[in-house]
């Protein structure tokens, strides 16, 4: 038994227009998978900086008011249940700072 290789064989496993053409399509298949991950990393980047802003914005709203439920759990509790209201906050989309955020960066 015998194996012989000529050229021309050498050739086509080896040559550049076969090779280029194949990295040129894993290029493009890893550049489209990695924009598509960025996208949907940026966008939950936005929405965690929201989730964020509208907490910020609840406790300040917190101290305008006198509020007569200063207890003991409130003082322990009372970041946790803001942290919540703003996260059902964001969650329902009604505000849109997550999105004109993304939509700025992606500019």
């Amino acid at each position: 038994m015998s194996l012989s290789i000529d050229s021309s064989s050498l050739y086509s496993m080896y040559g550049t227009d076969t090779t280029s053409s194949s990295t040129s399509k894993l290029e493009a298949t890893l550049d489209s998978n990695l924009t598509t991950a960025k996208d949907e990393e940026l966008m939950e980047a936005c929405k965690s900086f929201e989730t964020y802003f509208v907490e910020q914005v609840f406790k300040e709203m917190k101290k305008t008011v006198q509020s007569s439920d200063d207890n003991e759990y409130n003082e322990y509790f009372g970041d946790m249940l803001y942290q919540e209201y703003a996260k059902e906050a964001s969650e329902q989309g009604n505000l849109g700072i997550a999105q004109m955020l993304y939509e700025s960066m992606k500019r």
